[in-house]
């Protein structure tokens, strides 16, 4: 076995800072010849301000960034095979504050008996992306044709065209929605409920758990799939742990990009030390008694280790955790490519349909 230490030995830009998602060694060829194709296979650009800029600038820079995803997302969801066997809802139903929250529910038809009740929040930083953008309604339809019903929460974003909200709003909104979901189980033809989302939707499903522990209604929740979670809340001085944000830094994502969104979901960091706001602030004594976990990892993400991190505050608790890391994919790339990665992408849906039945 090889004892080499030098820095040429190290994974990605640790290695070689030249290096880009679309020529490491380690990245999927399919997922690279979708990113060539779109001429994102190069350095992810840097975000053109600071987490310090006025407020306006934040949000219109939140504004533009939105449209550049919601158009990737909406190509890479354009030639995804139909699914057939799955009816579809819209429920609104009204907030704290008296605005509307809209749940989209997904059903398998001739499926007899409760079956599990997957509770799903789509990503985009907590301050963008939609629940009813083609992408994560095809993941949606997905799930469902698994076995389950699927609800899809339409909450208030920081910041783009549902915003500028900023937490604790969004999380809120989650939390109206789940507990709606639960309070109707017997009509949805739900068994349980179990939280998913990816990135940024994988923080406010942790931060769920967290909050309804907090609250005193956690055994509404039987368990959580989280996927890529974007948890860390402040980037001065990155702890030695999360060294992926260096070693995958601009694959697909660049870092510069995180403390801006951070800013406009948490302004002025207030509330960098609460863990329902980012999770990796919680300790042990937060996590104790959470339902079982599943969190799943990239390779390739510059937010990997942060995932990584909270999977092992899960263990030191005593939780009941599987961390899972996917070979050669980008961030949340188990979702993002349905057409070109379809095996990818199929595993993970037997694996968050599956973690929800084992949970009855």
């Amino acid at each position: 076995m090889s004892t080499d230490t030098t820095v040429g030995t190290a994974p990605g830009r640790l290695g070689d800072p030249s290096l880009t998602i679309g020529t490491d060694p380690r990245a999927d060829p399919r997922m690279v010849a979708v990113f060539a194709a779109l001429g994102i296979d190069g350095h992810a650009d840097g975000a053109p301000l600071g987490p310090d800029a006025p407020r306006e600038q934040l949000l219109g820079f939140v504004e533009a960034v939105e449209v550049g995803f919601e158009g990737l997302f909406a190509a890479l969801a354009q030639d995804a095979p139909p699914v057939d066997g799955v009816s579809e809802e819209l429920v609104t139903i009204t907030g704290d504050g008296g605005h509307e929250i809209r749940l989209h529910v997904h059903r398998p038809d001739g499926v007899d008996g409760p079956v599990p009740c997957i509770y799903q929040v789509h990503g985009g930083g907590m301050v963008m992306l939609a629940a009813e953008g083609p992408l994560y309604t095809h993941w949606r339809r997905r799930l469902a044709a698994a076995g389950n019903v699927v609800v899809g929460v339409e909450y208030r974003n920081g910041g783009g065209v549902l915003g500028a909200h900023p937490f604790p709003s969004g999380l809120d909104d989650c939390v109206a929605g789940l507990r709606w979901v639960h309070a109707h189980l017997a009509e949805l033809g739900g068994s349980h409920v179990v939280v998913t989302g990816d990135s940024g939707g994988a923080n406010l499903s942790l931060a769920l758990a967290l909050r309804a522990k907090r609250d005193g209604w956690a055994d509404e929740i039987a368990g959580v799939y989280a996927q890529s979670p974007y948890i860390l809340g402040s980037w001065a001085e990155v702890p030695a742990e999360l060294a992926s944000l260096r070693e995958n830094d601009r694959y697909w994502l660049n870092v510069s990009l995180f403390p801006v969104l951070g800013a406009v979901y948490d302004p002025d960091g207030a509330h960098a030390a609460d863990p329902t706001c980012w999770p990796y602030a919680a300790g042990v004594a937060d996590v104790e008694g959470l339902p079982p976990h599943v969190i799943a990892v990239n390779e390739l993400d510059p937010l990997r280790d942060e995932g990584l991190a909270y999977h092992r505050l899960l263990l030191r608790a005593g939780v009941s955790s599987v961390g899972r890391t996917n070979a050669g994919l980008c961030h949340v790339g188990e979702i993002l490519f349905p057409t070109a990665l379809p095996d990818v992408y199929a595993a993970a849906v037997r694996d968050v349909a599956g973690f929800a039945r084992s949970l009855s």
